[in-house]
């Protein structure tokens, strides 16, 4: 049974993640049409978070592949355990076992590594499969990463074709770092993830930090849409506004208004490069301040 898009969110924020409508709208089309969702956007913003709420929300595995510049099928989908079939065709010598007997059982399951991808169409209770930061990866990768997604089955030449024992949900994310190849875009639904509005943002705070209470939420909120607005090298995310949080619950803040000093003295929770702690000084911390209420 598909969830509508209310259903959804709610489901979504009993597991701790606050989806917006649009978010919320792309699942629901992703179950319906049975299809992979390409979530874009900025590090930091909560993309990866989404696999993790839906492998909550429907009870079933995660299964991560984290990609990086270089990745290829033996790291994604499967390799051979090549010590132990070494070892295996040394104690067959002198067995007077034919060579296809001995290539046979070499080339078995036992001596088979899976990597996420052939993990994933294995497993008998659909998990959602994580494809994060797809950007990092080369052009070639895409390639072979296609044909998985698109028939959900893996050829290794040894043993056949595997196909899937059940369909994983998938979920790819991307930085924005390279333009990704139409055909990737094309196979799969999309959904670009902003960074919060003050209210869900106020909300995911809630929903993570205990203790903090609406309106400092709020003011941590409102605080970091203004922070963000700022010409800054690298603009913190939902994960950095998270630990800030915790940080001023941690040392007794209840308003931002009456400890500027504190506020001050832990934005390196928030920002996390030295330029940008030069730019945000004092006074534009105070500046800033001023503008919440």
């Amino acid at each position: 049974m598909t969830l509508d898009k209310k259903e959804l969110a709610k489901a979504l924020s009993e597991t701790g993640y606050v989806a917006d409508e649009g978010l919320a709208t792309a699942l629901v089309l992703t179950d319906l049409l049975k299809r992979p969702l390409l979530l874009e956007g900025e590090a930091g913003v909560g993309k990866t978070e989404v696999a993790k709420a839906l492998a909550d929300l429907y009870d079933t595995n995660l299964i991560r592949l984290q990609c990086y510049e270089g990745l290829d099928r033996s790291d994604a989908i499967y390799e051979w355990n090549y010590q132990r079939q070494l070892l295996a065709i040394k104690a067959h010598e002198g067995s007077g076992e034919s060579a296809d007997e001995v290539e046979d059982a070499v080339f078995s399951e036992k001596y088979l590594l899976e990597r996420p991808l052939l993990a994933a169409i294995r497993q008998d209770k659909a998990p959602v499969l994580l494809i994060d930061e797809i950007d990092r990866a080369d052009e070639e990768f895409e390639a072979f990463l296609l044909e998985i997604l698109s028939d959900f089955q893996v050829s290794i030449p040894e043993m056949g074709t595997i196909e899937a024992r059940s369909i994983p949900k998938v979920v790819l994310t991307s930085n924005g770092t390279r333009e990704l190849s139409d055909a990737l875009r094309r196979r799969c639904l999309y959904h670009y993830v902003d960074y919060p509005e003050t209210d869900r943002e106020a909300r995911i705070l809630m929903s993570r930090v205990e203790g903090l209470d609406t309106a400092l939420a709020l003011q941590i909120a409102e605080l970091m849409a203004k922070l963000r607005k700022e010409d800054l090298a690298k603009v913190p995310g939902v994960a950095e506004t998270i630990d800030w949080a915790a940080a001023l619950i941690g040392l007794g803040t209840k308003n931002l208004q009456e400890d500027q000093e504190l506020v001050f003295e832990t934005l390196g929770c928030v920002l996390k490069t030295r330029e940008d702690q030069a730019r945000v000084t004092k006074e534009v911390t105070d500046r800033l301040l001023g503008k919440v209420a």
